[in-house]
């Protein structure tokens, strides 16, 4: 059984996290794979719109995660399965 997904989002990035590496700390420690599609980084905000890709209930917490953590995240379309 294959329960790998891929979502497509659009993350907007406040200014205190501008500078961070959430993209990076979201593949280490949620087990997905972002595939950048799209992004503007400028001094005080930044967007970037990306596929993640993983197990279900993996994209499913790095999402919430990145809500936590102050990322703006809205879901672009439908889940693709994987």
């Amino acid at each position: 059984m294959n329960d790998r997904v891929a979502v497509r989002v659009r993350l907007v990035f406040p200014d205190r996290l501008v500078t961070e590496p959430i993209i990076a700390r979201l593949a280490r420690e949620h087990d997905v794979e972002p595939n950048i599609r799209r992004a503007s980084v400028e001094e005080h905000s930044g967007w970037v719109v990306c596929e993640l890709a993983g197990r279900a209930a993996a994209v499913e917490a790095a999402t919430r995660w990145l809500a936590e953590t102050g990322v703006e995240v809205e879901l672009l379309g439908d889940v693709v399965e994987g």
